[in-house]
């Protein structure tokens, strides 16, 4: 499968709107869940790790997991975040990790994902009991967030409770949304929510 972030991928972090959503997302987070270091966080499109290397402090250890191996090269390159992060370059939704966490935390990567179903249930799998998620994208949006015919963008964000009934079936409860942050992009504002929820255990 081609790199869809390969050239994007070395100027990424200087970038407005991943560097807005970003910040805002975090700040949402940090308010929605408990952060100690006795968590391992899984961060689901991590990207260069705008989020789970802002978060890695706070915790035991991240795992980041993406299916741009340009983009895990950039946050491979960031000395500060050595030893607290593993970088996985994989589709967890097709091929499972070895693993169990206690967090997943996800920005603006559920829209790349053409099965919601399927990555709920995945991260379903990859939580521990008593675990939970806060996932992070645009909500339900008329298309124009992205450039026209943009490739792997399967959604144009998602109704909050159509995606709500998404994580139910899929087995999660406390299921709770919130506005994480208002993007500005091209003249226009597009919010992105957070939505929390917890693996009964």
């Amino acid at each position: 499968m081609a790199d869809m972030f390969a050239e994007r991928a070395s100027d990424w972090d200087s970038r407005p709107v991943p560097m807005q959503i970003s910040e805002g997302v975090v700040r949402a987070i940090r308010s929605a869940v408990r952060l100690s270091p006795d968590r391992i966080v899984l961060d689901f499109g991590a990207g260069t790790g705008l989020v789970g290397g802002r978060l890695a402090a706070s915790v035991g250890h991240v795992h980041a997991v993406d299916v741009s191996a340009a983009m895990l090269a950039q946050l491979e390159a960031k000395e500060e975040l050595r030893g607290r992060i593993t970088t996985h370059c994989q589709d967890i939704v097709h091929a499972p990790l070895p693993l169990t966490v206690d967090l997943i935390v996800s920005a603006m990567a559920m829209h790349h994902v053409a099965d919601t179903a399927a990555l709920m249930r995945a991260f379903y799998e990859h939580l521990r009991p008593g675990g939970e998620v806060a996932l992070a994208d645009l909500d339900a949006e008329d298309g124009t967030f992205h450039p026209p015919g943009m490739e792997g963008v399967f959604h144009a964000g998602f109704d909050r409770d159509a995606l709500g009934g998404l994580l139910t079936e899929a087995g999660f409860v406390d299921v709770r949304f919130e506005t994480a942050c208002d993007v500005q992009k091209e003249g226009k504002v597009w919010p992105v929510f957070l939505v929390t929820a917890h693996k009964p255990g």
